[in-house]
């Protein structure tokens, strides 16, 4: 995947976890608590990628993608919250639970490519 397109994908992703938070500010206490710390994670993977391609060298690459990696990671963390403390339903949010994993296993890919690249 191209990284114009990746970054696209990140974005779109982003809007899709702000969608979802304005929908939880209706649903009240815990609910809002997790939605802030979604949409501070959501919203991260797309600008840590972005800051990553920037990146001043291979290593800072690869610093700023582990932190797209373990931003992603947290989403998955508060969506699956969401799904099991029955804010929401699992059918509601399947869909954003798989990009979150798929945005996950590729950031994954990347950050273990990157760092072999750098040991030999």
């Amino acid at each position: 995947m191209k990284k114009r397109e990746f970054q696209n994908r990140t974005k779109l992703f982003a809007l899709r976890i702000v969608c979802l938070y304005n929908a939880l500010e209706t649903k009240g206490g815990a609910a809002k608590v997790i939605g802030k710390q979604m949409l501070r994670s959501g919203t991260s993977v797309g600008a840590n990628y972005r800051a990553a391609c920037l990146g001043k060298s291979e290593r800072d690459f690869l610093n700023k993608m582990k932190i797209c990696e373990e931003e992603a990671d947290e989403t998955i963390y508060w969506l699956e919250l969401l799904i099991d403390s029955h804010i929401m339903v699992l059918s509601e949010l399947s869909s954003l639970l798989d990009e979150a994993r798929q945005i996950t296993a590729i950031l994954t890919s990347a950050v273990k490519t990157t760092r072999g690249k750098l040991e030999r």
